[in-house]
């Protein structure tokens, strides 16, 4: 059969049919494909033993030119389509092509195999972004945003300056190419090629997209006295909350006639020793003789009385109440355990700004303990006896209740050590830790248990 030559058809449309001898005999094999050029351009021939091979190119490339190889950068999404989101930063292999940032959840090789038929990786169009260092958005340093005209803002961070600059000059270029119209074929139309072969079809002529009109110049001067309207009110908006805040705060009333309107409370716990005596009308806090009186109640044979540990929560919730100054009945169900209302006791000394020993006694405490024993004792008297009334009479209160604990020691297995370990670090520590704390521990505990072994001698029998 002869070889029959191709027809040209109208309209720029080329039809080729081909034949070929089999060994079944005669088969006619028709192909047609189509090639669409912009306009204007020449059509070149193309090599027929290529008329078969099956390329899909737009623009005329293979696809986005990539920029900046990958590189793992910290990324965070914090908007989408002008909608703010919870700011989540991630680990991300971060790839830069021409006209687009994308974004990996590993090294860019592993990731494209794992993609699924038809996916697709996340990826910015930086076409009309904007690149920015910020400060405001993150507490992390090295922290620039990216913000797209369709209203998705990303940020991107590294730990290493140098490496986040080159990632943000090579994306500010990128975007700066784009927008003066070097990239400007990847944002607008694409081309449509297709097959590599001889047979083509022209596209028809279309007319050239007709330009925006152009701001009048009445426009353009009504737009820019907006924005410069709306910048001085966004400005005086902001004055006139700083000057209202200025105005509150100098208005506001002071603590004191807070406290005598009875709005503000003081507190017991963290309360100065003198200041709470002094708002009590007594000498020895009140709530220091409800504990004590309530642990020789029911508490002075307790095993472990002072040394074990109440409950945290409970211990908490009756600070709150003795802090609110309401009616406190330490025999009530809820305050059955003995160690919440020692750890109480406790917590309050612990909690005093100065101590029960003052900040002015610690280095002479320590100089009395150092002194042979006939001397000791009288060093440790007179100390005392210098102290301000309501630490004084705290201080013979707690010591003689303790000396009395100490008489029970074989139920309770408290020991005057036991006893002056636990109480040592909680009524006395120096004002400023300037030396070996372990070495002031030591002259705690042997400060209190001193104390203890001479309290009558110290303090005088009780009720003197």
């Amino acid at each position: 059969m002869q070889k029959q030559p191709a027809m040209v058809l109208p309209g720029a449309v080329q039809m080729r049919i081909k034949s070929s001898q089999s060994s079944t005999g005669e088969r006619l094999s028709q192909t047609k494909s189509m090639v669409l050029p912009e306009p204007g351009t020449l059509q070149k021939p193309i090599d027929r033993h290529q008329r078969n091979q099956s390329q899909h190119n737009v623009g005329g490339s293979d696809g986005p030119q990539t920029i900046l190889k990958g590189e793992y950068l910290n990324k965070a999404k914090i908007a989408e389509g002008g909608k703010k989101l919870r700011k989540n930063w991630n680990s991300t292999w971060v790839v830069l092509c021409s006209n687009q940032l994308l974004f990996f959840k590993e090294s860019k090789q592993e990731a494209v195999a794992n993609l699924k038929p038809g996916g697709k990786p996340d990826g910015v169009d930086l076409c009309g972004a904007v690149i920015e260092w910020t400060t405001e958005k993150s507490s992390r340093k090295n922290v620039f945003q990216i913000t797209t005209p369709n209203g998705h803002e990303f940020l991107l961070q590294a730990d290493h300056f140098p490496t986040i600059s080159k990632w943000h000059d090579a994306i500010k270029k990128a975007v700066d190419s784009l927008s003066s119209g070097a990239g400007g074929q990847s944002c607008g139309r694409a081309a449509l090629h297709r097959s590599n072969s001889t047979e083509c079809l022209s596209r028809p002529t279309c007319e050239p997209t007709k330009p925006k009109p152009k701001e009048t110049k009445s426009e353009h001067r009504r737009s820019i006295m907006f924005k410069l309207n709306y910048s001085a009110s966004d400005s005086a908006d902001k004055n006139g909350v700083k000057n209202r805040l200025k105005k509150f705060i100098s208005r506001r009333p002071s603590m004191k006639t807070l406290q005598e309107k009875g709005l503000i409370k003081d507190r017991v716990f963290g309360c100065h020793m003198l200041t709470l005596c002094e708002r009590e009308r007594t000498t020895v806090p009140k709530f220091v003789k409800l504990c004590i009186e309530e642990v020789e109640k029911r508490g002075l044979e307790a095993d472990g009385i002072y040394r074990v540990s109440g409950n945290l929560a409970i211990i908490q919730k009756l600070r709150f109440l003795v802090d609110q100054e309401e009616e406190l009945n330490l025999g009530d169900s809820q305050w059955e355990d003995i160690h919440v209302i020692t750890g109480a006791l406790k917590m309050f000394f612990r909690e005093l700004p100065e101590p029960l020993f003052p900040f002015r006694f610690f280095d002479l405490f320590v100089e009395a303990i150092s002194k042979e024993p006939t001397q000791k004792v009288q060093a440790l008297k007179k100390l005392i006896h210098q102290a301000p009334k309501p630490n004084h009479n705290t201080m013979k209160l707690l010591f003689h209740h303790l000396r009395r604990v100490l008489m029970k020691s074989q139920k309770n297995l408290m020991s005057t050590q036991g006893i002056s370990i636990v109480f040592g670090p909680t009524l006395m520590w120096p004002e400023f830790e300037s030396g070996n704390m372990e070495v002031n521990m030591v002259y705690q505990n042997q400060i209190v248990e001193s104390i203890l072994i001479e309290c009558v001698e110290i303090f005088g029998p009780e009720g003197m």
